[in-house]
């Protein structure tokens, strides 16, 4: 495929917006970046509000794609890459001169996003995967980094991937109870836990405590093309909110997502 320019893209959101009864909004798109391994198109926009203008509540986006016949188009702001690009500076302090110096790689990879291309990394840490919400992305992560791993998760909640369950509420699917995982890895011998904590690294007991997804600013949207998804199957709703509302507030869930997930399991009341 021979990529568009950026007048072809300007020019077809606003078709697109016209034809469907948009507001003629005004935008600007900076530059594209066209990944032909994944058939992939990257927007980036002036700010926030150009790419909303250009998302147009999704329905534009998809029609986009539609036009151009390429398998996704995302949009980014400059914003969102400069936030990333101060985040992984955080992390390149967190991890520096610890015994995860094997993620800087990673690290240095997320700089030039998008596109992503990840150098192939061997971890040589024994790891505890722990399967909170974002379980399928976590195992994706371990086994990407072909880090040695066991994986533990509450019963019945993701009855599809293979884990030992543990016992534990459910509102440990969106907050890890952090003392409980740190004795489970040090039963077991682990040296580091995967799950979803509210932050992206801390050590406890001589045990690590990771996060990768807030530790590259990795957003939901990107997961779940990344490693794919799996929803578990009950949740506790206030948590849920709590932890939708602070994935938003980061900057890793977009507020139109967040709607989305939190109706998939409020429908369920009616």
């Amino acid at each position: 495929m021979i990529p568009p320019t950026v007048e072809d893209v300007s020019k077809l959101v606003r078709e697109i917006r016209l034809e469907h009864g948009l507001p003629e909004s005004p935008f600007r798109i900076d530059e594209l970046r066209y990944d032909p391994r994944g058939d992939k198109l990257f927007i980036i926009a002036h700010d926030r509000t150009d790419k909303s203008v250009i998302i147009g509540n999704s329905l534009v986006i998809g029609k986009l794609r539609e036009r151009l016949g390429v398998k996704q188009v995302t949009v980014y702001s400059n914003l969102d890459l400069e936030i990333k690009r101060r985040k992984l500076n955080e992390a390149e302090k967190l991890v520096k001169g610890t015994e995860l110096g094997f993620l800087m790689p990673i690290i240095e990879a997320e700089r030039r996003f998008p596109p992503r291309e990840w150098p192939e990394v061997r971890g040589n840490l024994k790891t505890l995967v722990f399967l909170s919400f974002s379980a399928k992305p976590l195992l994706g992560f371990a086994r990407a980094l072909k880090l040695p791993y066991e994986a533990v998760g509450l019963r019945y909640t993701f009855p599809r991937l293979g884990y030992e369950t543990v016992e534990g509420n459910l509102r440990g699917l969106f907050f890890p109870d952090e003392d409980k995982l740190v004795r489970i890895a040090g039963e077991r011998g682990a040296k580091l836990v995967l799950a979803d904590f509210p932050f992206p690294l801390d050590k406890k007991g001589g045990v690590y405590l990771l996060n990768p997804f807030r530790l590259l600013h990795i957003g939901f949207f990107e997961l779940k093309y990344l490693f794919g998804f799996e929803f578990p199957t009950m949740v506790d709703e206030e948590a849920l909110l709590e932890f939708v509302a602070k994935l938003t507030y980061d900057g890793l869930m977009e507020s139109t997502d967040g709607a989305k997930v939190v109706w998939r399991y409020w429908r369920r009341r009616r």
